[in-house]
């Protein structure tokens, strides 16, 4: 006992009062260890099969992201403590350098404030897909800081947490599984109303990724000035990659109306001309003297 004793006292370095022991070492590692053990067993305990099937999967990622930085936060403070340096000092001793730092590093704090409240509020979890300055976005991750997102090109962008906050976001994801779209397309004039409507609908019907096949429609807009314009209407879950489903169903279209002889007319124009405005501009020859 006596030689554990004296190990657990060694004194491994020392700067003026401070001596840094064994004991020390041994209790910074336990706290680390004892962290990231509570840390297994909550992750373990929220993404068990049974809570994955009752619970929003972006909702618990959302709360073991928060429990997580509160845990840390508790470890680090515990850590400091245990070296033997006061927080509450600290603090008190660096009020107007924190203050200093708080005025140059404004938007990372803002950046701060708006992942805890992306956390929190739950208007943006893990999977949603966002519209953000025209870019359509499937979120992968949120941090403090940053969120990590992927477009529909593949590329891996990381956004500031304030610009969720702060600017006009389209949140796809939001509201319900499923989302309508549509898709505008002309006519020649003279076509039978009736056959487009239907080979419209029949196009759409042939997608797999179609939500409900009983909410397919199809409208007559208008008449526009070189075409009949038509469009049609349908839900859909795979709202990230539904451009690749517009265009399937654009081929479609285009393959039956070359079979049902239904033409897409080019933009007409007609050019008038007035006789009147040419002859007052004919040159009249200059005469000799």
């Amino acid at each position: 006992m006596e030689i554990l004793s004296d190990f657990l006292e060694f004194e491994i370095f020392h700067i003026g009062e401070f001596r840094f022991r064994v004991t020390t070492l041994l209790t910074i590692v336990i706290i680390y260890l004892i962290a990231k053990v509570i840390l297994w067993l909550i992750k373990k305990a929220l993404f068990s099969k049974h809570k994955l099937k009752t619970l929003d999967q972006g909702n618990l990622i959302a709360l073991f992201q928060i429990i997580r930085y509160v845990l840390w936060v508790i470890a680090i403070t515990l850590i400091v403590e245990t070296i033997g340096i006061k927080v509450t000092v600290i603090l008190a001793g660096s009020a107007a350098l924190l203050v200093g730092v708080g005025l140059g590093l404004q938007q990372t704090f803002n950046d701060f404030i708006s992942g805890i409240i992306l956390l929190t509020e739950g208007t943006t979890k893990v999977g949603d897909v966002l519209e953000i300055d025209g870019d359509v976005i499937m979120i992968k991750s949120i941090g403090l800081r940053t969120s990590k997102g992927l477009n529909r090109d593949e590329i891996v962008i990381i956004i500031p947490n304030s610009l969720i906050t702060t600017s006009k976001v389209i949140n796809w994801s939001h509201q319900s599984e499923k989302t309508r779209f549509k898709i505008n397309v002309g006519v020649a004039y003279g076509s039978d109303v009736d056959l487009v409507m239907k080979v419209l609908e029949e196009s759409v019907l042939e997608q797999p990724d179609i939500f409900d096949k009983n909410l397919i429609s199809a409208r007559f807009l208008d008449f526009g000035n070189s075409s009949l314009d038509f469009q049609i209407l349908f839900y859909s879950k795979n709202v990230f990659r539904i451009e690749k489903v517009k265009s399937d169903i654009r081929k479609t279209i285009n393959r039956k109306f070359i079979e049902n002889n239904i033409t897409v007319p080019f933009p007409q124009m007609d050019l008038h001309i007035r006789s009147d405005a040419i002859e007052s501009k004919e040159v009249t020859p200059p005469t000799k003297e």
